[in-house]
């Protein structure tokens, strides 16, 4: 084998992956059509279609340039004559990249209740390269607009509202949320920063918030402790405010862009705020029930629709390179070890891919107002069950595909997957660590008939399988849900423990929407290999399931 020889091979690996990546991901595609009407699904796929297409030829090219360490985001504090802007300076790329996610309609959707499929998809297309500096924008302006629009007073919704749905990204105004204070971190209830009621009905907020993604967003949702407010979240109003007014900084001041290890194309910072002129979204006694209600639980959920995007783009880069990079005179997926990667992460994107669509329809029904209690429950269970499941997995995802291309996945310039990698470590710190996570969801199960609804929903999607396996599957879910109770019951085992009980009921979920989705090869090795933990040798159906899933599809 030649020079000439391996560079045609490895042309021919990046040559593999499609320019429509939509139209390349035939699960995604069958998953949309089985649950939206064809009239909806049809114009979906359509645009997304489009945005694949942008991508692949705009975002990717333009974010390989912007999240180089050449390229980063720059604190501007003043312009070219002296003034004060408080500004961040962008390689012209990064505009070039944000003008095609815009232009897709990703945040422009959410001046419309239950468009989630719609904005789900998009996201996981975007994702395909990682945050790629525009991914936390989107969902930030996301979840900023969805607060406005559900709650806030008519008079501030249609002030401030309008300008985040524009598709033009030169008009269009970005949203973020600035919640975590340098004493709190995850403890919200620890924020120190206070707003003060001024006579014209807006408030007047001063502190600091320590760690404020898309700090050149033009709208900040900031979360301020109110007078004569309780202690911990119940006093915390939620408020908007402009970055701008009457030309000037509205009383912030961008103290240091932060270095990241991942997600490096968006810029992060510290800002402090200084009677910073604001205004309430919906009633300030509700403040921390709009902003992790309403704006966390949408950053959580396209936070795991990320993990899912990268995910596929792991197992796509994998399975390609594997089929193309030979090895001791042969394709390396000839050998047996690496057809078991590449089978295990089709296995963690598959599931990955319907739990999330699971989360996704739940959604769609609470944003357009239809959801039922039952409803309501399951999402405030799997939105933070997923979030923290799918960070955790697609960082581990994103490992293994760097193995199978050996030293070449560890090089920035050869694959997307060392960005990948660096993005998937920070994912699994926004919106809640690990362990906040968890206890969020242990706390829950105090408070909510969460357990029944679970095994209920999850019971159900096992019994499609009908097969030994869902048998088996249904079996551990019972365990599980035993192991719930208990952790409700018993507060010392439920401190302990209930991170891996809820690790295998996230499981057993993404079993069982495999199962429903008719992936029943893909549901019985995750079983296997992930669940009952059966030793290879002593799985008749091992190997053949290994070679079913590495080569299921050639993308």
């Amino acid at each position: 084998m030649t020079f000439d020889d391996a560079r045609r091979d490895l042309a021919a690996w990046r040559a593999a992956f499609s320019d429509d990546p939509f139209a390349a991901d035939g699960p995604l595609r069958a998953l949309l059509d089985r649950v939206l009407p064809v009239d909806r699904v049809d114009a979906l796929a359509r645009d997304a279609s489009r945005f694949g297409r942008a991508v692949v030829e705009t975002v990717g090219p333009a974010c390989t340039r912007y999240e180089h360490r050449a390229h980063l985001p720059e604190l501007a504090r003043y312009d070219s004559i002296g003034r004060r802007v408080e500004a961040v300076s962008f390689d012209p790329d990064y505009h070039r990249a944000g003008a095609a996610v815009w232009q897709s309609g990703l945040v422009a959707l959410s001046g419309t209740p239950g468009r989630a499929y719609e904005q789900a998809t998009l996201l996981y297309l975007l994702s395909l390269e990682g945050e790629a500096g525009h991914a936390c924008p989107a969902v930030c302006t996301i979840g900023l607009a969805r607060a406005l629009r559900r709650v806030a007073d008519p008079a501030i919704r249609d002030r401030f509202l309008p300008p985040l749905l524009d598709t033009e990204y030169a008009h269009a105004q970005r949203g973020s949320q600035f919640l975590t204070e340098v004493q709190g971190g995850s403890d919200v209830g620890a924020n120190a920063t206070v707003a003060v009621p001024q006579a014209d009905g807006s408030y007047a907020i001063t502190g600091e918030k320590w760690f404020c993604s898309v700090a050149d967003a033009q709208q900040f949702l900031v979360t301020a402790r109110v007078p004569d407010g309780p202690p911990g979240t119940r006093g915390l109003g939620c408020f908007v405010v402009p970055r701008m007014l009457d030309g000037e900084p509205n009383g912030f001041v961008l103290r240091r862009l932060k270095e990241k290890l991942g997600t490096r194309g968006m810029a992060s910072g510290e800002i402090d705020l200084e009677a910073a002129r604001a205004w309430p979204i919906g009633a300030v006694e509700d403040g921390f029930r709009t902003a992790a209600g309403v704006v966390l639980n949408t950053s959580r959920w396209m936070t795991a629709i990320g993990s899912a995007g990268m995910m596929r783009r792991a197992y796509v880069e994998a399975s390609a390179y594997a089929r193309h990079r030979r090895a001791f005179g042969r394709p390396i997926d000839e050998f047996p070890s690496t057809r078991a990667t590449i089978a295990d992460l089709r296995v963690m994107w598959l599931g990955a891919l319907h739990l999330v669509f699971a989360l996704t329809a739940l959604e769609d029904r609470i944003d357009s107002a239809t959801a039922d209690d039952e409803v309501t429950v399951y999402h405030r269970f799997l939105v933070n069950a997923t979030k923290y499941a799918l960070s955790v997995d697609a960082t581990a995802a994103v490992r293994s595909a760097i193995e199978v291309l050996g030293g070449n996945g560890t090089i920035e310039e050869f694959s997307v997957l060392p960005r990948l990698y660096r993005d998937s470590i920070v994912y699994e710190s926004w919106e809640g660590t690990h362990n906040v996570l968890v206890a969020q969801v242990l706390a829950d199960l105090h408070r909510m008939p969460i357990i029944e609804v679970v095994g209920d929903r999850i019971g159900k999607l096992c019994s499609v399988g009908a097969s030994p396996a869902a048998d088996r599957a249904l079996d551990e879910l019972d365990q599980a849900l035993r192991d719930m109770r208990r952790s409700v019951t018993d507060a010392e085992f439920g401190a302990r423990h209930f991170r891996g009980v809820l690790d295998r009921v996230v499981t057993i979920a993404r079993i069982a929407s495999l199962f429903d989705a008719g992936e029943h090869v893909a549901a019985e090795h995750l079983l296997r290999t992930r669940l009952v933990a059966e030793r290879p040798e002593h799985d008749s159906g091992y190997a053949s399931r290994v070679d079913t899933l590495a080569h299921a599809d050639h993308v």
